[in-house]
């Protein structure tokens, strides 16, 4: 199991080491802060609040404002392009991204998200704000970003201008998409590593992938979800948190066959749970983690998927390898 690990909580920046009597954690700066997001990399933390970005240096010690050019103060995501040094994005509420190359110390804006947001009128079903871009992937020149309630945003030119992908219409409406068509309330996107064309979409209709970089969408499930984890050995191979709707009925399941097939992928956990569901997957070295939508956190190794409850007195929104 991975030994370290940063926790984004509804209480600050924790850091959790697996010891001989479990997981331990210990917090790393933020009190009183929700953390909605962070990244680590290259000897630096980025944190995600509903008041901007915070940097730290050392290990979460001290912490610094790191919004500069960051209009919306509500940070939903941050992300890394992991083959380009000091390249980190951020989603924001209302819907908008930003880019920074140096660490967070400046942000700059891409225009053109928030004039699609205006010109089709994105939403949010809990909030005033006009949508939110709340995740994000990276293939070489090619970046994708979720919107809900919007869909998918493309970037061909690593990042510099981004669009609608051509199979995602802009229009923020629930329903069923028109055939070869994305869902439109985009919760997470995935672009697996042997292409920047095999990109899977998480939504609140089902989940959806497509060969073709999003120019056609095949629908693969049909439910409510937000979380997913592809293998980055085999495009094959997925994991999968459904539910039935909002926050209701939520299990894991698992595919060995790119989604045409599903099992059961819940031992050590009873299932489905009656008012929770998967909110983000990710694998920090040998290990899965899964946080639910109220807060509670689940490991399991990757291969057995044998889960167990951790860290039980946290909140915790995302998970991410510790420095």
């Amino acid at each position: 199991m991975t030994g370290a690990i940063l926790l984004a909580t509804l209480d600050g920046v924790w850091r959790a080491e697996l010891t001989d009597d479990g997981w331990k954690a210990a917090r790393r700066g933020l009190a009183g802060r929700e953390v909605t997001s962070l990244i680590a990399r290259e000897g630096v933390i980025l944190a995600a609040t509903r008041q901007g970005v915070l940097r730290s240096d050392d290990s979460g010690v001290s912490w610094q404002e790191a919004s500069l050019g960051l209009k919306p103060p509500i940070v939903r995501w941050l992300a890394y392009h992991p083959d380009i040094s000091d390249f980190e994005a951020a989603g924001t509420e209302p819907a908008g991204i930003y880019i920074s190359t140096n660490g967070g110390d400046r942000w700059s804006d891409r225009p053109e998200v928030a004039a699609l947001r205006d010109r089709h009128g994105w939403m949010l079903p809990y909030s005033p704000e006009a949508g939110c871009v709340r995740g994000m992937a990276f293939h070489g020149r090619r970046l994708y970003a979720a919107v809900e309630v919007g869909g998918v945003l493309r970037s061909d030119d690593g990042g510099k201008t981004f669009g609608l992908a051509p199979g995602s219409d802009g229009k923020p409406r629930f329903g069923r998409p028109k055939p070869g068509f994305v869902h439109p309330d985009v919760h997470d996107i995935k672009v697996h590593p042997s292409s920047a064309d095999l990109v899977w979409a998480v939504t609140g209709g089902g989940l959806f992938r497509s060969q073709d970089g999003g120019t056609a969408w095949e629908s693969l499930y049909d439910c409510y979800c937000r979380a997913l984890w592809l293998d980055p050995q085999d495009p094959q191979h997925v994991v999968f948190g459904p539910a039935e709707d909002v926050g209701r009925m939520g299990r894991i399941e698992r595919s060995r066959d790119g989604g045409q097939t599903w099992e059961a992928a819940s031992s050590g956990l009873d299932v489905p749970w009656p008012d929770t569901m998967p909110e983000r997957l990710a694998q920090v070295g040998e290990t899965m983690f899964c946080n639910l939508d109220d807060g509670r956190l689940l490991a399991a190794s990757i291969e057995a998927l044998d889960w167990g409850y951790i860290l039980p007195d946290l909140a915790v929104n995302a998970v991410a390898a510790a420095l």
